[in-house]
């Protein structure tokens, strides 16, 4: 009989050096297997420093909406605000209200090349998924296509609703309620959980995080990151997640 499988990920390798702590904390004292890299963040070769020798999978977390471009800015600058940074999901949430896109999808296309460029420099092989990042953009899920279909990467559609393909097979997303102020992320597992069956592994996405400066200026979501942590490194969710005969897999197992 086919086990309940479940990939639980973490975000955000890169984003600060605090962020970095935590998600090592969520790795090797907790239940993380697979964490999502920020190629373009200057923190991004701290974190995986902090990762080596884990073993963990780790994938491309595609960031359009943080930090300096991969990419020519001069190529890009459809992407960037007028101090040269990539510009801010809060822009990108108000083009997509008006159904608008900020660049045009070659710009787009330009920036994902150069950041999985990175990637491959930073961590020295493909990476073992491939994503992107917070923003709600038709122009950046298409161009993470394109980007993913050219160089034959396991591309994980971005914000799917239900159930989803990666690497040919179907899988199933968890819900994901990290933004909620109330946000438990126990209860909100368990109810990810609740929703999986056999044969069809399940996601749950989470953002492990320690706070500093940085994080608490450039992101909204914060305290919740640190919750998050904790849960992932409870003993008791872990045994919970044995006794529901849950089997922890990472996108490598996919």
């Amino acid at each position: 009989m086919a086990k309940i499988q479940l990939i639980i990920r973490a975000d955000d390798i890169g984003y600060s050096e605090a962020v970095n702590y935590g998600i090592e904390k969520s790795v090797k004292d907790g239940l993380i297997r697979s964490a999502g890299l920020m190629p373009n963040m200057p923190a991004a070769e701290h974190g995986l420093r902090l990762l080596e020798g884990t073993g963990i999978c780790i994938g491309q977390h595609t960031n359009l909406c943080l930090g300096k471009p991969c990419a020519d800015p001069k190529l890009i600058p459809g992407l960037l605000d007028e101090n040269g940074n990539l510009k801010s999901s809060k822009t990108y949430r108000a083009a997509w209200q008006r159904e608008e896109e900020i660049a045009p999808l070659e710009e787009f296309v330009i920036e994902i090349e150069a950041q999985y460029a990175r990637f491959k420099e930073l961590v020295g092989h493909e990476p073992g998924y491939f994503e992107g990042h917070a923003v709600m953009s038709k122009n950046l899920f298409k161009g993470l296509e394109i980007v993913a279909q050219r160089h034959g990467l396991k591309h994980m559609p971005s914000f799917p609703d239900g159930e989803a393909t990666f690497n040919g097979k179907p899988i199933a997303m968890c819900p994901m309620d990290s933004m909620n102020p109330d946000y438990d992320p126990f209860e909100t597992l368990k109810k990810g959980v609740a929703g999986l069956k056999p044969g069809v592994p399940g996601v749950f996405v989470c953002h492990p995080g320690y706070l500093d400066d940085f994080i608490l200026n450039n992101s909204s979501l914060t305290v919740n990151r640190t919750k998050e942590v904790a849960m992932l490194c409870d003993p008791a969710v872990k045994a919970w997640l044995e006794d529901q005969g849950v089997e922890l897999i990472s996108y490598d197992d996919v």
